[in-house]
């Protein structure tokens, strides 16, 4: 019986192994080359399961997700070679190692040609088999980034590079996620729609320990609810009609990383149990699968509903609501800190005129100053659109009145005044000296604004 050689294995996988979140199939037909790899690959905190046909394993790939595969050719029934161009026929994209006792050139040939990662012949050292898996690894840690990166490439259109203001709530919020994102907490953030949600949540994942690893979003309104579930957590082959073959989950491309969930108050019931027990156990189970995964996610979820009251309703589960609402980061409207709406302007000014290959706008501080005073109903992401439209027309909207609104927008530069140093006031709870001091004037100067309002 030709078995590999007397490697030394350690009986108990090393924590927080880069290795635990990947799972491997041993297919030989030699009960001690399965017992001895299965062995190593554990200790070093791999998943593992093992089969003794090619027909066996594909019942086991059938079952669960595996990232690789170790695959002895001669076995009985099929052999590894047909088994494996059936894989790649079946659309499997994982990687495929062959091991062998009897090879030549043209059979190492033929396997590559047939879609094999690598061929290994026995009697082999477990050296060799962990250095060839650690490629495949590697390859399999590529792909997930080169996914994530083709997310968020497609997202971009409505994203801003970081938090854009020098308001008192912009400042605070800023300050709280220097705080928050160091720990391991889960997050809820709140605010209107189009406030920038999704774009504070990149900031917390890029100010936390977790920043080298994948931002993954998900717009949980924009997922039927038969398919939430397995888009966030893979499913197996047969787990639902269409599901012709094995599928990886957000939470699995999200590892050692964040999983953003925008609009997390549209997950149905359901959706929402699971979703506590993945929060309170860190393990996942794909759709149609007997087996769980173990997962490091950090969740921030957001959402512009009043939870507390969807969980009066009935809508919204309130052990989850507990457990989403370790932390609560809440962006104000832009209404409430038009200080913030000359850096607004200006920086979608820039991004968005290099993005287009396009002029910037001429912007005076005349604009700036009735910009600041509307409304905004659709917050940054509508401020963002107004820039857009006018750089392709080559202009601010005129007559005092910004295209696709019906508010007018005053031009007084002194009610502009009037309303920032208000504004400031109120997020100061009405302490005149810290406002002067967060304003650059004295507080001499502060009441006397005051009383000319009336307001002293």
């Amino acid at each position: 019986m030709n078995t590999p050689l007397a490697d030394t294995v350690s009986a108990s996988p090393p924590r927080h192994s880069p290795w635990s979140e990947y799972a491997v199939l041993v297919v030989d037909d030699e009960t001690g080359v399965r017992n001895f790899l299965e062995r190593a690959l554990r200790a070093r905190g791999c998943r593992v399961d093992v089969a003794g046909s090619a027909e066996e394993g594909a019942l086991r790939l059938q079952e669960h997700h595996f990232d690789a595969i170790v695959l002895d050719i001669a076995l009985p029934g099929r052999s590894g070679m047909e088994w494996l161009k059936n894989l790649r026929n079946g659309g499997f994209g994982g990687d495929v190692i062959l091991i062998t006792a009897f090879a030549d050139i043209e059979t190492a040939i033929d396997a590559l040609r047939a879609g094999a990662s690598d061929f290994i012949l026995k009697p082999f050292r477990v050296d060799q088999i962990i250095n060839s898996l650690q490629r495949c690894f590697e390859r399999a840690r590529l792909d997930r980034e080169n996914f994530v990166l083709q997310r968020q490439l497609a997202g971009l259109g409505g994203q801003v590079e970081g938090l854009i203001g020098r308001s008192v709530a912009m400042l605070q919020l800023s300050d709280l996620i220097r705080r928050v994102a160091p720990t391991p907490a889960t997050v809820l953030i709140l605010g209107e729609s189009g406030v920038g949600k999704e774009v504070t949540a990149r900031a917390l994942h890029r100010e936390s320990p977790r920043a080298e690893r994948s931002f993954v979003a998900l717009n949980c309104a924009a997922v039927s609810a038969e398919l939430i579930e397995s888009e966030l957590f893979g499913h197996v082959r047969g787990a639902f009609t269409g599901a012709r073959e094995a599928r990886r989950g957000l939470f699995h491309y999200a590892n050692g990383g964040t999983l953003f969930l925008d609009e997390v108050g549209e997950l149905p019931l359901p959706m929402q149990t699971k979703l506590l027990r993945v929060l309170e156990e860190r393990r996942i189970r794909p759709v149609g699968s007997e087996a769980e995964m173990p997962v490091d996610v950090r969740v921030v979820a957001a959402t512009n509903r009043d939870l507390k009251a969807e969980v009066t309703a009935g809508r919204f589960r309130q052990d989850l609501f507990y457990r989403l609402e370790v932390v609560t980061l809440t962006i104000p409207p832009l209404r409430q800190r038009p200080e913030d709406v000359a850096d607004l302007v200006l920086h979608f000014n820039e991004q968005l005129a290099s993005r287009l290959g396009l002029p910037p706008l001429t912007i005076t501080q005349g604009d700036l100053a009735r910009l600041a005073a509307y409304a905004w109903p659709g917050n940054v992401r509508e401020l963002r659109n107004l820039i857009e439209r006018s750089l392709i027309l080559g202009s601010l909207p005129v007559n005092n009145q910004v295209q696709g609104m019906a508010d007018p927008l005053p031009l007084s530069l002194a009610e502009v005044e009037k309303r920032h140093i208000l504004t400031v006031l109120e997020q100061c709870g009405g302490n005149k000296t810290r406002a002067a001091t967060l304003l650059g004037v004295s507080r001499k100067t502060l009441e006397r604004k005051a009383v000319e309002w009336g307001l002293g």
